[in-house]
């Protein structure tokens, strides 16, 4: 049970300085974010007609993409297994993906519905570049060029560059909370991954929220029915509730209204499990095969349903513009890739079966709701990982790398992008000598045109995308792909 705030010392009272630093860091911590200015939020009817949504998942610690997507004509197939070893998924177990000469990781099976209907696209080699670039001028340019992104390899700043779609490892604000400030979204971004640089903008954080059965905001502060934490509520209310003739403190309490008034509003919403009478059945339905006790069994399916249950409440999150994070960690593969030399089983094809079930839960669940094409999903990571296995059955930080784009508006049954030529020391492997030459793939596609792809479906104009994306500009009439 929470404990109330220290009492003053005798004879001396707590001042209104103080009180608001206290109040404020129990909001804060509640909240889980470095700034309520993220929480101040215009109320706005909910505009279902004209409805869009993304939602990030982010795949932190770089996903072998090269054990994610595979070619199966022959020579492209010979070569990687070639490469690849003991690593080397069996052809005949790979997913085949209808109408191309790829196939998925076979612990992504739960997305084969999703690829028939034309729902699933993969889009190759994706990573941070300031402009197209070519091996003889990657292998040219000096360390301070702009054409190297900063710290190459680096999983932080790799993250960084990926959340921000910038080539500078201190950029402070990411692409997602750019896009909500500059379209003037209802709400800032809606994280339930955690307070990531992908949602930052100037002068908002991402509004940061936990997972299904957990409290935040006032019910955060403890129990109500005890009194004293009652009486600080209380007090806290009749406090904000004033105004200040010093702007700065008038701002703040402005903010911390807006905070309660959030919390007030999603509280109930947010803290919905799968088990509770008031949970929407349609949602229970789609997520039914990782539900466990009446509760998600997964960390990214539990994140995908508090996702799916703020879409299908969108008349209380209000906005018909939002844009969703979350999260997967654990693909930091250097060792044990695979178990018991079976490259179908281990680290990678487990955290794979997680986010391929998630996935098609999370598809299913926008089906079951009408908003299948109003909703896209995508991944990101902070890099792919080396063609060429290392010597304890894992893979090493590279660079390019191959995503999934999910949702009703996205043009499956097909894949965009260029598929890097497998051969070490060729064409797309940064290594020029042979003791270098590992297959880190120079990247196709840049993060902006991934990007812009998806905010041109989300309504952004030219105009808005160079705001947003500060190097799409480099990138001539190539600015987005044909995924959506």
């Amino acid at each position: 049970m929470s404990k109330p705030l220290s009492s003053p010392a005798p004879g001396l009272a707590m001042n209104r300085r103080r009180w608001l630093q206290c109040a404020g860091n129990t909001l804060a911590s509640a909240f889980g974010v470095t700034s309520l200015t993220s929480l101040m939020i215009a109320p706005s009817a909910a505009q279902t007609a004209d409805y869009r949504a993304l939602v990030c998942v982010f795949l932190y610690g770089g996903n072998d993409g090269m054990n994610t997507i595979v070619p199966l004509d022959t020579t492209r197939y010979n070569q990687y297994a070639g490469v690849r070893g003991a690593l080397a998924l069996p052809q005949s177990a790979l997913l085949r993906l209808s109408g191309t000469d790829y196939g998925l990781h076979p612990a992504l099976s739960a997305l084969a519905d999703a690829w028939n209907e034309g729902a699933l696209a993969p889009v190759f080699n994706v990573g941070p570049l300031y402009r197209p670039l070519t091996k003889s001028e990657y292998r040219s340019a000096p360390a301070s060029s702009p054409l190297i992104p900063d710290n190459l390899f680096s999983h932080s700043d790799q993250q960084v560059l990926w959340e921000s779609a910038t080539t500078h490892a201190h950029t402070r604000t990411g692409w997602g909370g750019r896009a909500a400030a500059v379209l003037g979204t209802t709400n800032p971004v809606i994280s339930v991954g955690g307070n990531s640089r992908f949602g930052l903008s100037e002068l908002q954080a991402p509004l940061v929220l936990p997972g299904p059965g957990a409290t935040f905001g006032i019910e955060g502060l403890g129990d109500l029915s005890w009194a004293p934490i009652a009486a600080r509520k209380t007090a806290l209310e009749a406090l904000y509730a004033d105004g200040h003739q010093n702007k700065l403190l008038d701002a703040y309490a402005r903010q911390q209204r807006d905070a309660f008034a959030t919390a007030n509003r999603l509280g109930a919403l947010v803290k919905t499990q799968p088990g509770d009478v008031n949970a929407p059945a349609a949602l229970t339905q789609a997520f039914a095969p990782l539900i466990a006790d009446g509760k998600v069994s997964t960390g990214i399916g539990q994140q995908l349903y508090q996702i799916a249950k703020l879409i299908h409440g969108n008349a209380t999150v209000q906005g018909s513009r939002q844009i969703f994070f979350a999260q997967l960690g654990g693909f930091d593969t250097h060792g044990n890739q695979v178990s018991s030399g079976n490259p179908q089983q281990g680290q990678h094809a487990a955290l794979l079966q997680q986010l391929g079930d998630a996935l098609a839960c999370f598809h299913n669940a926008m089906k079951a709701i009408g908003r299948a094409d109003q909703v896209t999903l995508f991944t990101q990571s902070d890099f792919g990982r080396t063609f060429k296995p290392n010597n304890s059955t894992g893979t090493d930080h590279a660079w390019g790398n191959h995503h999934l784009v999910l949702g009703g508006a996205v043009k499956g049954r097909t894949t965009y992008g260029t598929y890097p030529t497998l051969v070490l020391g060729g064409p797309d492997d940064v290594g020029l000598h042979e003791w270098e030459q590992h297959g880190r793939w120079i990247p196709t596609t840049s993060v902006d045109q991934y990007a812009a792809t998806l905010l041109r479906w989300f309504g952004a104009s030219d105009a808005q995308l160079d705001a947003i994306l500060p190097n799409l500009v480099n990138f001539g009439s190539q600015r987005v792909l044909g995924f959506l």
